[in-house]
């Protein structure tokens, strides 16, 4: 049989590790503390990720066993991503902002034995340890280690005593490529979190694709503001795509609002950013207010949910490219980046490219299906359930009985998104709604993300979700959740009129309810759950007009 003459090699987070501080000692983990930066070289987080194995070993973790993290976007994460995936073990990111219940629910699910946690939330943390009882270690981080409170049974120890004065060498296991780093659970939006597994060779590849040119284009000249957090689905690839090109990363740890994040650019002046939309709607109140230049950005990434236009024409403003990507936890994230084709010289022709989702990179492959079960033509018009399959998308979930691949999510050995897209001639993928999100009224479908960007088009909206509520005529109707910059703007007439000059008439909603913050989820999605139930449980003061 005819074979190739490659060599052999395991692709593995420890060899990222050993490549990125020996390669790339020039290259940053830079933590914003409030007041100023402080910095650590690629080759101190090597060194630092080898005493933490060091120290976990120590502690009795073996290959397999889950430690998780309760923490910011910060050096010492940093450190953690590295040192436990590359000793073996599996790094569980623990979503801070969960409620007590799936936070309990998934400690308990991944069968965590360690947790390392900054001091800041550790109160927090202190709450869910009484109902966690496989837990037998608690690493405090960035503070004392009495910050948190432990159940009898469970150890607190200091991060830095716990690190200081180990080996910087560790003598990393040899480990398959398909083995588990890293695990992430969903948001869960619709039942139990569920759980995805990340191997070595997924984010190996997601990393690559990361850094290529219709990835996010990253490179060791590069300075990114990693906002969006490194317990959601890994920060986007961040961590490791940064180990694989040197590049360095500017955290904001805590200080996630729109005043100390301008105050993070202007010191760090990064050139790369990412981070879910409602971020950048804060960010752009605040320049508005107080104008400050960002231009040293020459993009920001936004995903997570559908970018208005009218916010990307408002960076645009402030010389800054805004480049929508999709994806989710279950594909590592990255699913597809928008980068328009080669030529085009009409900028308006252009931006309809920019507002797509983008295309599918050649690891990615895509499909629509109908409601009849149909694959959908790729014409730009025909919509249907995306659906996707590749090396570093989910085929199951966790489960401690062995990988779960249920109906309702994987069809066919592909992975149902849950997202309702057309795909053009040319691949430029359109999100239209989330399934559950679609709004029929007399029989015809709403797109509520499409109705969503028209109401924030309006300059006086400052953020709005859309959701169907029951209507006893139509079944279902819109209704528009919607905080506005000025209380005059707080009119419902003047809000439907500029609608019914963008939208068909029958599409313009009756009801709406102005409030000074729409619910997010735990990632700084509007959470349409919550906004249904506190429709129907009367906690919004409704104001209908048909006028």
């Amino acid at each position: 049989m005819f074979q190739s003459t490659m060599m052999e090699g395991e692709l593995t987070i420890a060899a990222l590790v050993e490549y990125s501080r020996r390669v790339f000692p020039e290259a940053r983990i830079r933590t914003w503390t409030g007041e100023g930066l402080r910095d650590a070289s690629f080759s101190e987080i090597g060194d630092k990720a080898a005493q933490l194995a060091n120290a976990l070993a120590e502690l009795g973790v073996e290959r397999g066993d889950r430690v998780a993290t309760f923490m910011w976007n910060n050096n010492e994460h940093q450190v953690a991503y590295a040192g436990v995936p590359a000793m073996g073990a599996v790094l569980h990111t623990l979503n801070l902002r969960l409620s007590p219940e799936q936070a309990v629910y998934i400690i308990n699910h991944a069968n965590d034995k360690v947790i390392i946690v900054d001091a800041s939330v550790a109160p927090l943390l202190s709450k869910y340890l009484t109902g966690t009882p496989d837990v037998e270690h608690v690493v405090v981080a960035n503070g004392p280690k009495e910050a948190l409170t432990a159940p009898e049974g469970i150890a607190v120890h200091s991060f830095d005593e716990l690190i200081d004065g180990r080996p910087t060498t560790y003598e990393w296991p040899e480990i398959a490529e398909r083995d588990p780093a890293v695990m992430c659970y969903t948001s869960g939006t619709t039942g139990d979190p569920k759980g995805v597994v990340y191997s070595h060779r997924s984010i190996w590849l997601h990393s690559m694709q990361v850094n290529s040119s219709s990835g996010m284009a990253l490179g060791n000249a590069d300075s990114v503001l990693a906002i969006v957090p490194m317990f959601h689905v890994m920060s986007w690839g961040l961590p490791f795509a940064a180990m694989m090109a040197g590049i360095t990363l500017v955290m904001p740890d805590r200080f996630l609002q729109p005043e100390p994040l301008l105050q993070v650019m202007a010191e760090a002046r990064p050139t790369f950013a990412a981070a879910v939309p409602t971020i950048w709607q804060g960010v752009a109140a605040r320049l508005e207010a107080a104008p400050q230049d960002i231009s040293h950005m020459r993009e920001v990434v936004v995903g997570g949910a559908a970018v208005p236009p009218s916010m990307i024409r408002t960076f645009d403003g402030h010389g800054v490219r805004i480049t929508h990507a999709w994806g989710m936890t279950e594909t590592s994230p990255l699913g597809t980046v928008s980068r328009p084709p080669f030529g085009i010289e009409d900028p308006e022709k252009e931006f309809a490219y920019r507002v797509t989702q983008g295309r599918f990179p050649a690891s990615v492959q895509a499909r629509l299906i109908a409601d009849d079960g149909t694959e959908q033509p790729w014409d730009g018009e025909s919509a249907g359930e995306l659906e996707v399959r590749g090396p570093w998308i989910t085929g199951a979930y966790y489960s401690p009985d062995g990988p779960v691949s249920e109906e309702a999510k994987f069809h066919d050995g592909w992975l149902r998104t849950g997202d309702v897209a057309t795909i053009s001639p040319d691949g430029f993928m359109t999100i239209v709604d989330r399934t559950k999100d679609m709004i029929k009224t007399g029989g015809e479908w709403i797109s509520s993300v499409e109705l969503e960007n028209t109401v924030m088009a309006n300059p006086t909206i400052a953020e709005a979700a859309v959701v169907g509520v029951p209507d006893e005529k139509w079944d279902e109707r819109p209704f528009v959740l919607a905080v506005v910059k000025d209380a005059a703007d707080a009119d419902v007439d003047k809000q439907r009129a500029y609608l019914a000059e963008r939208v068909p008439r029958w599409q313009v909603p009756e009801r709406w309810a102005f409030v000074t913050e729409v619910p997010k989820t735990s990632v700084g999605k509007f959470d349409k759950k919550v906004i249904r139930a506190q429709y129907a449980d009367g906690a919004y003061e409704v104001v209908e007009s048909r006028s």
